[in-house]
């Protein structure tokens, strides 16, 4: 009891040493705060971006760039100064089944069933945007059986087909650590796998 009383003490009298708030960054009633410039994006536009999104809108495709609110967004996809467009296909729909706090996709305990046709209209737009590198990732979906490996596995294999010579990246959800699910994707052709840890060693 008296440690916790004594680091009270400390924090207390930490937060009263603390520097006060600049008046130009206090928040003023009827006044919203403005962003740094340093912090700002511009309003994505250029002939990359309106070609890209219109064929992902015509393919019924997601892109963890619009679904993550990427504020990248306008850079990647209109090409910034080479004009060399980039995009990173979501695949297995644009609802996660889990909840995780820093991450902006929509969030569901029970997605609609992943599209069977997405395989063929994600090598369809990769196709057409001639590409040479491309990196397909997930939302989880821990109310399918594999995972949704299998649907991936398809989509790279599909991606082969159209373009042989692709490089074709996998950046694949944790499947729960059923390392069947990642033998189905390491197998399907793909030329890279990766897996983001954003999440504590013990929950791995």
């Amino acid at each position: 009891m008296y440690e916790l009383q004594a680091y009270t003490k400390q924090v207390v009298r930490r937060f009263k040493d603390a520097p006060t708030v600049p008046e130009h960054l206090k928040k003023k009633k009827g006044h919203h705060l403005r962003l740094p410039d340093w912090l700002k994006t511009e309003i994505p536009i250029g002939k990359n971006y309106s070609r890209l999104r219109d064929s992902l809108r015509k393919l019924k495709l997601n892109t963890v760039c619009e679904e993550a609110k990427c504020p990248n967004i306008g850079e990647c996809w209109g090409g910034g100064e080479d004009e060399t467009a980039t995009a990173t296909i979501m695949l297995l729909g644009d609802q996660c089944t889990r909840g995780c706090r820093f991450c902006s996709v929509k969030t569901s305990r029970a997605p609609p069933l992943p599209d069977p046709a997405e395989p063929r209209n994600t090598a369809s737009a990769i196709a057409e945007w001639g590409l040479d590198y491309v990196v397909l990732t997930s939302v989880d979906r821990d109310d399918l059986a594999d995972g949704g490996s299998a649907h991936f596995a398809e989509t790279v294999r599909e991606i082969k087909r159209r373009k042989s010579s692709i490089l074709v990246e996998c950046l694949t959800p944790d499947f729960q650590g059923d390392l069947k699910c990642v033998k189905t994707i390491a197998g399907s052709g793909l030329d890279v796998f990766a897996h983001n840890i954003e999440t504590v060693e013990g929950l791995q």
